[in-house]
């Protein structure tokens, strides 16, 4: 296990929920939300679990608003049988009250969703993604992969399975 990893306690007591409602974020909710988002409805789907949640994903930056997951995520995911067909959409203030979790990809992320947390209440809701990762002890974040080439998606595609399995293990208690 990573170096400081711990289930957030939030999470725990998000289990066994009637309904669990999880947003996944990232800078431009092109690469590596939308691909957790992909990753855990085909999860949950697998369990028989999938009236049990509702995800989405969203970006800190609005600049994509309204395009699909960048061409190489969805090629990547595609390949390990996710179709990513989310369309990009901003962090909305909303999103603090229509979700139960929100799932941060990396340090900057994370502290500002914090950041921008109307209550205490909502910043508990702000998780990272990295931990719930129990493999990848040298991983402190799920990376951007946007200026990497193929190995950059491959990891963070890797890092999102590994969280995602563990996440919906912790909230199926």
């Amino acid at each position: 296990m990573g170096k400081n990893r711990e289930i957030p306690a939030i999470a725990k007591e998000l289990a066994g929920n009637e309904k669990v409602r999880i947003l996944f974020v990232c800078l431009g909710n092109i690469c590596r939300s939308p691909a957790a988002e992909g990753v855990m409805r085909s999860l949950v789907e697998e369990r028989g679990q999938a009236d049990r949640f509702e995800i989405d994903s969203a970006g800190l930056y609005g600049g994509h608003a309204g395009e699909l997951p960048d061409r190489r995520m969805r090629i990547h995911a595609f390949q390990r049988g996710y179709n990513l067909t989310h369309h990009s959409r901003p962090v909305r203030s909303s999103d603090y009250d229509d979700f139960d979790l929100i799932v941060a990809m990396d340090h900057s992320n994370y502290d500002r969703l914090r950041g921008f947390a109307p209550t205490l209440e909502d910043e508990r809701k702000v998780v990272r993604m990295i931990d719930f990762v129990r493999g990848f002890p040298q991983c402190d974040c799920v990376p951007d992969p946007y200026y990497e080439g193929a190995e950059g998606f491959e990891l963070v595609l890797d890092l999102l399975e590994d969280g995602c399995h563990n996440m919906l293990d912790v909230l199926t208690l």
